[in-house]
């Protein structure tokens, strides 16, 4: 971590397993992506289809099962990702944070791979090659020394320790079930994590930047009408 007053260098970020009890939010019995609406959409669309399973890393026809397999959360803290679009008949890619509240889908190892809002897919962050520039409307609270990347847990998670912020109560909810009905109500965690006290973590290095989409709205390659990130930095 940089000494006090230093500035932590451009392709550091605060680093979080994504199993860590407590990273995550929701509503019990309620889930924060409609995952059956997502598939839909996709199938109505082939073009925007393949370019999803080209971004999941699975075939065209494995991607309702792929959505399936995800589990619904919501952030409770802002988090970098790259995001997906769409254009040309291709996917697009693009860093971006992702606001505290915003819904996601998660993989067995407790990593964002799916924007419920815009269904666009994700994937981890990549490093920049010089320091970020942020572009788009950003939140009062937007602070970049809070932002963290979540990195895959290392087993695979069975059950997700998630808090209901309406209810102040704990919750589990167990991995693939993106309808709520089975959360159970469960006891705080003893050490729920704090992700804006983790350590610094230098991001994984990238053999090239994303590729840019060129526009802070770019076309959707999920089922929901697309939905710019509200904060972008670009190289």
């Amino acid at each position: 971590m940089a000494p006090a007053g230093a500035t932590a260098p451009v392709n550091e970020l605060h680093s979080v397993q994504g199993g860590d009890p407590g990273l995550y939010a929701g509503t019990h019995n309620t889930p924060s992506c409609d995952v059956e609406k997502q598939i839909r959409a996709l199938q109505a669309s082939p073009a925007k289809n393949r370019a999803f399973a080209s971004v999941a890393g699975v075939g065209p026809s494995a991607v309702p099962a792929y959505l399936r397999s995800l589990t619904p959360v919501q952030l409770r803290v802002d988090t970098r990702v790259t995001d997906h679009g769409y254009r040309g008949g291709a996917a697009t890619s693009y860093q971006a944070v992702l606001q505290t509240g915003t819904a996601v889908l998660v993989d067995s190892r407790g990593v964002p791979r799916v924007r419920c809002m815009s269904g666009n897919p994700l994937t981890p962050p990549v490093a920049q090659r010089t320091t970020p520039k942020v572009k788009g409307d950003h939140w009062a609270s937007y602070r970049p020394s809070n932002v963290v990347v979540v990195r895959p847990a290392t087993q695979v998670i069975k059950v997700f320790v998630i808090f209901d912020s309406h209810q102040d109560k704990w919750f589990h909810r167990h991995r693939g079930d993106h309808s709520g009905h089975d959360d159970q109500w469960t006891k705080p965690p003893k050490h729920p994590v704090n992700p804006w006290a983790t350590p610094v973590s230098p991001l994984p290095p990238s053999p090239s930047s994303p590729t840019p989409t060129g526009t802070s709205s770019p076309t959707s390659t999920g089922g929901a009408p697309a939905a710019p990130p509200a904060v972008s930095p670009r190289a």
